[in-house]
């Protein structure tokens, strides 16, 4: 039977098969760096990893590869049920570029327990993929979350209205993209996330300006 690391390194071997230079390249252009890239699409790595299952030793042995092929991967096959509160602090201290953050916090970290708590600890953090991770988990809790309650996400929208003048790209674009899906779940979120969309769009902030009116474009 094969070891994790042999079957890390047959992995990696697959995933460097499956790259290419161009798609390296305009990846990097996107802005995802701070990792060494292979080149693989996203939806190659959806492919490997239901081959792979739910495997969750392999996933931690896969996020020690500095990659982000990697890193994806890891987070598709890691159990949620085995993910502690520790690793996902360690995994979002790992952060440096928005498209593993983001596909963390869909593949894994919504699935777990800590997904409301780390939603709300993690905006008021100042590291801007910590911040980033805390604000797409309540887009995302606002989509699969069916049965919370309207009040879970009001929270949210107090904290949208906090951080919405945040200068920084990475985070603004997690900032509108909450406001918009928590809009997006039912008419009394409609109606709340409306109003400050409304009320954002007036600001003297610039920031805040384009995520009311991407808000309002969105939801009206």
């Amino acid at each position: 039977m094969s070891t994790v690391d042999e079957r890390v390194a047959n992995v990696v071997a697959q995933l460097k098969t499956w790259g290419t230079p161009e798609d390296a390249a305009g990846m990097a252009r996107y802005g995802v760096s701070g990792l060494e890239i292979y080149g693989v699409r996203v939806p190659q790595l959806r492919k490997l990893a239901r081959q792979l299952k739910r495997d969750h030793a392999l996933a931690l042995a896969l996020w020690r590869v500095p990659a982000r092929e990697t890193r994806i991967l890891a987070c598709m096959i890691a159990d949620p049920h085995q993910a502690d509160e520790a690793l996902l602090e360690d995994w979002v201290r790992e952060f440096n570029n928005w498209e593993v953050c983001d596909q963390c916090c869909m593949n894994l970290f919504e699935k777990t327990r800590w997904a409301w708590e780390k939603a709300m600890a993690w905006s008021y953090r100042e590291e801007t993929f910590v911040k980033r991770a805390g604000f797409v988990l309540m887009a995302r809790l606002a989509v699969s979350d069916k049965k919370a309650p309207d009040e879970r996400f009001e929270v949210f929208l107090q904290r949208v209205r906090e951080e919405a003048g945040d200068e920084r790209p990475m985070v603004r674009k997690a900032v509108s993209w909450a406001l918009r899906q928590i809009g997006k779940r039912n008419p009394t979120l409609r109606k709340q996330a409306l109003a400050l969309a409304e009320e954002l769009a007036g600001s003297s902030n610039r920031n805040a300006r384009r995520i009311g009116k991407e808000a309002l474009r969105d939801l009206s």
